[in-house]
């Protein structure tokens, strides 16, 4: 007879790691419940209930932060996984849907809130539960365009060997689409994911105390915290806040991002031989679970059901030129007219009332803008593109680097605000030039975190190749790093471009309490208009700066995207 002895059967029933993996869910069962407390209740709590800066109510303030930006994190991965691979399947899509992307990254976030916030609201009245709705879609306007445009280069760039591949393995397109071009584009998927959350930092605080015109809402969160502390000049709660900050985006760097980067890095072109993979205690944890590996089977099981449910249809088609001619002169006509007709409605709604002298204003301020963009662009890409190629080949710093990058790039800029007007109204500087830096703090990550994913899938016979040929110094840039770059690199400074000018409504404004530094731009023009809930001049100014976005674009960086794209694609 067997003696029966506990440590071995529960040892049998549970492992560690499924002790783990138990706090973690039970964990994130109660991170949920916390943060969707007060969701249905009456827009009048919030003022029986106001907001304070005792450090106690933090750690309720960053997680309904976090449920806020994980929820548009989320949103943003289906709108990418749809309208991304709809943009580049599809050439009669594609002709609409990128500048469609080019406009509404080019759209500021407070251009969002203003039309958007009467709607949202609307949907719950008088609830809390309509104000989380603005909230979320003003987070999930930060991060979607980001990973759309990444998500989308990917699916441009595939190598022709592994399409050929897929083919010769009969893979439907259904099957293609998860088995080969969802883990292709996913290792700089989840670096512009890292991206976005930061970004969705960046713009917390206009995310979370929301005020247009004389509607002014202020939900329980870090972002509200930081508004509330600067408006009382707090400085003290400033640093709270920070360290708050820092708190979350280790966590979840911890618990969510460091074990994606480490799962997908199977996923790359190529793996080189003895080359140190990327580590995390999570993913063990959630590879050594038996309860999670479970969970994981059963998705398993779905993905492949509905691989097999959508077959692959072997039917030769057969290509007709002239009516397939006539309906592209169809769809660019329906095009045009869609065109038109927004322009004619945007003429006779917004320009019959402006007056010439204002609408040639509001250009000179964003030219004015676009400068400061130029500039610190170039002057990002001088600093970031070496740091970024270098990190990127070197995957142990890489995981150095990672969630400090994240705390950088996640830093608001409006905490920033108390030097810089300090510095500005003691040392008598101008605002014009010293609150420009203000517009790159948040967006120059784009373009690190894209050089880094482009750096890091470089093929090790690349490499090999240039030290057997001793290609070095200047030569190994122009020949090897450069070109297997710049199709990331493009992709990031065109978001960064785009950030940049969203961002100019926050830097070129500057308050610490009653006292304000403003900087000649249409980023102060839009933040005024909106802060007077003048509708037409919000308008206005967005429209132009949409313009602005879309004309550099077109004449500038979709020519630089289409020949790294068509030059230095991976083949």
């Amino acid at each position: 007879m067997n003696r029966f002895e506990p440590q071995v059967f529960l040892r049998e029933f549970a492992s560690r790691w499924d002790v783990l993996a138990f706090i973690v869910v039970i964990g994130l069962i109660a991170f949920l419940g916390e943060t969707s407390r007060g969701l249905f209740a009456p827009m009048s709590q919030l003022a029986t209930t106001p907001l304070s800066l005792d450090p106690i109510h933090l750690p309720e303030y960053a997680a309904r932060t976090t449920f806020r930006m994980l929820t548009g994190l989320a949103l943003s991965l289906a709108f990418t996984l749809t309208y991304a691979t709809w943009a580049a399947k599809s050439e009669r899509a594609g002709k609409l849907l990128v500048p469609i992307l080019d406009i509404l990254q080019s759209v500021p976030i407070l251009g969002f809130i203003s039309v958007t916030v009467v709607f949202f609201m609307s949907l719950a009245p008088g609830r809390v539960l309509g104000a989380e709705f603005a909230a979320i879609f003003a987070i999930f306007t930060s991060q979607a365009w980001n990973m759309a445009f990444s998500f989308y280069q990917s699916l441009r760039t595939v190598p022709v060997e592994l399409m050929e591949a897929a083919e010769s393995f009969r893979l439907s397109p259904w099957m293609r689409f998860w088995q080969l071009e969802v883990p292709f584009a996913m290792p700089a998927l989840i670096w512009n994911m890292m991206m976005s959350m930061s970004g969705g930092w960046f713009f917390v605080v206009a995310s979370e105390s929301i005020s247009v015109g004389h509607t002014t809402v202020a939900l329980p969160g870090v972002g509200s915290y930081i508004a509330l502390a600067i408006a009382q000049k707090n400085l003290g709660a400033i640093g709270w806040a920070i360290g708050t900050m820092l708190v979350v985006i280790l966590l979840y760097d911890q618990l969510l991002f460091r074990p994606l980067v480490a799962w997908v890095d199977r996923f790359r072109v190529e793996q080189e031989p003895g080359a140190d993979a990327p580590e995390s205690w999570a993913l063990t944890m959630f590879r050594r679970s038996r309860v999670i590996q479970a969970a994981t089977v059963a998705f398993h099981a779905i993905v492949l059901w509905t691989s097999r449910a959508v077959k692959r249809t072997d039917t030769p088609r057969v290509v007709a030129t002239a009516p397939r001619r006539s309906f592209d002169l169809l769809w660019v006509s329906l095009i045009v007219a869609a065109i038109a007709l927004g322009l004619w409605h945007f003429v006779v709604v917004l320009i019959r009332n402006t007056p010439l002298r204002e609408a040639l204003q509001v250009c000179g301020l964003a030219t004015l803008t676009m400068l400061r963009v130029f500039v610190l662009i170039a002057l990002a890409s001088l600093v970031w593109v070496p740091i970024g190629v270098w990190v990127g080949m070197r995957p142990r710093v890489a995981q150095i680097v990672q969630p400090l990058a994240q705390f950088m790039a996640a830093f608001p800029a409006n905490l920033l605000f108390p030097i810089a007007v300090y510095g500005i109204v003691a040392w008598k500087l101008n605002p014009d030039v010293f609150l420009s830096p203000l517009m790159i703090l948040g967006t120059q990550w784009y373009i690190l975190f894209n050089v880094i994913a482009g750096a890091s899938a470089i093929p090790a016979e690349m490499r090999y190749v240039a030290a057997n040929f001793k290609v070095t110094g200047w030569l190994w840039w122009r020949k090897i790093a450069l070109p297997a770059v710049l199709p990331f690199y493009v992709t990031g400074a065109i978001t960064a471009s785009g950030g940049s000018w969203n961002a100019a409504i926050v830097a070129e404004l500057a308050s610490w309490g009653d006292t304000q530094v403003q900087a000649r731009g249409l980023g102060s023009y839009i933040a005024e208009a909106t802060t007077a809930g003048d509708f037409h001049r919000i308008i206005l100014g967005i429209g132009t700066m949409s313009l602005f976005v879309v004309i550099i674009n077109r004449l500038f960086w979709r020519p630089l995207y289409y020949h790294a794209e068509r030059k230095y694609r991976l083949t």
